[in-house]
């Protein structure tokens, strides 16, 4: 019984195109977006925007830090 789900799970795993992706037979990529100069390849239509994938700008805590004084933390009156 495992060795059944075993080789369907690498069956399965071993059915995914590995070809360079291509507009359906009779359609045609979109054209081109205002202002530009070539219409877009399939993979620069894949590629995600830097404002749909923004990097980290966190930074961990990696050592205690002392705090600054802040001038605005006054007690209450």
């Amino acid at each position: 019984m495992k060795a059944a789900v075993l080789l369907l799970g690498l069956l399965l795993a071993g059915c995914g195109a590995s070809r360079e992706l291509k507009p359906a037979e009779g359609k045609q990529l979109p054209v081109a977006p205002y202002g530009a100069t070539a219409t877009p390849t399939p993979s620069d239509l894949l590629q995600a925007e830097p404002q749909a994938r923004p990097g980290r700008s966190d930074e961990l805590l990696r050592n205690s830090e002392e705090r600054r004084s802040d001038e605005f933390d006054l007690p209450p009156r």
